[in-house]
């Protein structure tokens, strides 16, 4: 082929790749441009669209905001004892930047901070609270852990230690300020009381708790290094608003009594569990109640389930007043009238029911047939009288209140009930044995409920835990005793119940505890437990179930009380022997101290006569009894003190009172409670007039700058 040819394939050929080559350039450019255009629209999509989200992100992941859990509200007892309280706690941390202590600072206190540190808290040496302390001010740790669970005292110490004393900007000290919940009492009463598990509130503290929380605060923190976090600034805290605390009927004194008592048999008869309540007739206020069961690994009794209120069980023979109430109700049956119990059984439907008296009682009246809680007297009674019509007992006992709950504020209540005819479960023997309480379920508050009802002529009142509710001091809030049942039969059968109640203590089942000091009426109960597997035995034989319901004095009731104890060891298992002691060993220590007391007049000695002052200075004290002729004998350096009555003198004993701590005014006057009072560093608020009855903070607590103190005057 001639060259000129070659030459032009060869510009032919070098053209096209050009082209080729621009091509693609140019298709590398598009893309590369269609790229930078995405990029740019991405970029301004997040600044605009996207924007204040990422932001947010940013923020969330170095700046937040932590709770600050107010102060939850006191429990206290009826007299404003503390039952549950919240205790102050608090974390110790420290700012170990060079920029907050220079070196030169640190070093030189480093070693006595750690020693003081050591002896404070005991946890480890010296040398280790050092070299830890060291290393993170080489790490210039800005949130340095230094001690958790820290109480008021020893932070008061730690604040005079080297380096510490001298605050969060010259020594780097942090404090975090946490409550822990503390019941002063340990347990008494304490599954009424309640508590705070994994949540979950029980007991009044979950009860009322939208009263005891408060509402929560909040402080700024920021990320540190480490992934601890700080506050930023005070200033930027949003304080909280501590909970309101509640009054409750419980008294301690009674709670005491009656939780010791219900100990010491329990601890005798190495009986499983018991319950015990103490309830005021006229309010159904709630004076104590005392639920204990063995722990077998301690072998000790303890408060882990309020029996008393979620317990729903056959109750016995304490449902045989009821049951009789509604025959006396319905006009089917007098107290006087006759039943023949024969040797002591009788048989429904194939099936025999005994009398615990194995011999029997022969013919009695229905009033003896309660008294001496025969099975055979009081079914034969019920039977006869309704069972041509059995719907009318069922309807009559739930006229009575007693298949409905009770509506308790704490959470947890069993649930009663009474059967009607044609539910399930319901037979033929369903009538004779619910007359001797088998076939119904009821707890123990609802069966003593329905006996304070009988004691309180006929009116059921609802069990009452709390009275008030208080914010500093000043009540918020009042709460009244609440009627369930206006009448739960007529004043006759009301009257007849409460003659068949005194006559089960004077010549019945509880004979033994009988006293002369003071009537008491009730009934006597002793239940076979029913199993789960069905039946009422187990591997190991009966299980039963002792109690014991009534209230006292018997002819002007004050305190009504149930006892129940269940699987009592040995052959002693009858409520008579295992619950009705502890209930006369509860009334007969509320007797004796006095906790009722009928109106009688006594004549006293004049100087027995005259009062005595818990705070009063003294030359007033002087002046008042001089118009008795009354000599004043001090030994006091102080004007302040307490004047008591003793034998034919009044003796005035030295009153001081502790720097920054709350003194105690109650008695004193208004003048001179104010000048106590504005002197310690508090602000006063006051109401009424006479003399001081109740001060809002209590005496011996910490004064904090800018704490109110209310005062209330009678």
């Amino acid at each position: 082929m001639p060259e000129a040819c070659l030459d032009r394939t060869d510009k032919h050929q070098s053209v096209e790749q050009k082209s080729n080559i621009l091509w693609r350039m140019r298709l590398i450019y598009f893309l590369m441009a269609l790229l930078g255009l995405l990029i740019v629209g991405k970029v301004t999509y997040i600044q605009i669209v996207e924007g204040e989200y990422w932001k947010e992100q940013s923020r969330t992941a170095t700046i937040r905001y932590q709770r600050i859990d107010a102060a939850r509200g006191d429990i206290c007892a009826d007299d404003g004892s503390l039952l549950a309280t919240s205790i102050p706690i608090y974390e110790i941390r420290m700012d170990l930047s060079p920029k907050v202590t220079p070196d030169d600072l640190f070093y030189r206190e480093i070693d006595s901070l750690a020693l003081q540190l050591a002896r404070l808290f005991g946890d480890r040496s010296a040398a280790r609270y050092r070299s830890n302390l060291v290393r993170a001010r080489q790490n210039e740790e800005r949130y340095y852990l230094v001690k958790r669970h820290v109480s008021w005292d020893q932070l008061a110490r730690l604040r005079t230690f080297p380096l510490l004393r001298l605050g969060r900007f010259g020594g780097g000290l942090i404090v975090i300020e946490q409550t822990r919940r503390e019941m002063p009492y340990k347990t008494l009463a304490a599954r009424t009381i309640g508590y705070e598990r994994e949540g979950i509130y029980v007991g009044l503290e979950g009860a009322y708790r939208e009263y005891l929380e408060g509402i929560q605060g909040k402080r700024l923190m920021q990320r540190i290094s480490g992934g601890d976090w700080k506050p930023i600034n005070d200033q930027n805290e949003i304080h909280p608003k501590n909970g309101m605390d509640l009054i409750t009927t419980i008294n301690v004194r009674l709670q005491d009594i009656t939780e010791k008592a219900l100990l010491s048999q329990l601890q005798r008869f190495r009986a499983d569990y018991g319950t015990a309540v103490v309830m005021e007739v006229a309010t159904g206020k709630v004076k104590a109640i005392a639920n204990l069961s063995l722990n077998d690994k301690t072998n000790t009794y303890e408060e882990t389930y309020n029996f008393a209120i979620g317990q729903s069980t056959e109750p016995g023979s304490t449902f045989k007043l009821p049951v009789l109430m509604a025959a006396l109700e319905d006009r089917l049956v007098s107290l006087d009238e006759y039943t023949d119990t024969g040797d002591g059984k009788i048989s429904y439907y194939g099936r025999t029911m005994k009398d615990a008296n194995d011999e029997g009682h022969g013919i009695i009246t229905v009033k003896e047939a309660l008294e001496l809680s025969s099975n055979v007297g009081v079914s034969q009674v019920i039977y006869e009288a309704y069972k041509s019509n059995p719907q009318r007992f069922v309807d009559r006992l739930k006229s009575m209140h007693l298949h409905k709950p009770l509506d308790i504020e704490i959470a947890g209540e069993g649930q009663p009930l009474i059967r009607d005819v044609g539910d399930p479960g319901w037979s033929q023997l369903s009538l004779p044995w619910m007359s001797i309480g088998y076939e119904v379920s009821l707890t123990p508050m609802q069966t003593l409920t329905f006996y304070n009802a009988v004691a309180n002529n006929g009116r059921m009142m609802k069990p009452m835990f709390v009275s008030e509710v208080r914010q500093s001091g000043r009540t918020m809030q009042r709460f009244s005793p609440q009627v369930l049942n206006r009448s739960i039969a007529s004043t006759a059968t009301i009257e007849q119940a409460r003659q068949m109640l005194s006559g089960v203590v004077e010549n019945g089942t509880a004979r033994n505890i009988r006293t002369d000091a003071y009537p008491i009426a009730g009934k006597t109960g002793t239940a076979l437990v029913a199993q789960k597997s069905g039946g009422y035995r187990t591997a190991s034989g009966t299980n039963y179930q002792a109690s014991f319901v009534g209230y006292f004095p018997a002819d002007n009731p004050v305190y009504s009380c149930i006892v129940l104890i269940y699987n009592p060891k040995g052959w002693i298992v009858t409520g008579s022997q295992v619950a009705a002691p502890v209930f006369r060993n509860i009334a007969d220590k509320i007797f004796a101290a006095q906790l009722f007391v009928p109106a009688t007049y006594t004549h006293e000695p004049a100087m027995a006569s005259l009062p005595g002052f818990r705070n009063a200075r003294l030359d007033d004290v002087r002046t008042i009894y001089a118009e008795f002729n009354a000599p004043v004998r001090t030994e006091a350096g102080t004007p302040w003190g307490r004047a008591s009555v003793v034998a034919d003198s009044i003796e005035f004993s030295e009153r001081t009172f502790v720097e920054n701590l709350v003194p105690e005014v109650v008695g004193m006057g208004l003048k001179d409670a104010m000048y106590v009072l504005e002197n310690a560093g508090l602000r006063v608020r006051f109401t009424g007039r006479g003399t001081v009855r109740r001060q809002s903070m209590r005496p011996g607590t910490r004064i904090q700058p800018g704490n109110v103190i209310y005062i209330e005057l009678s």
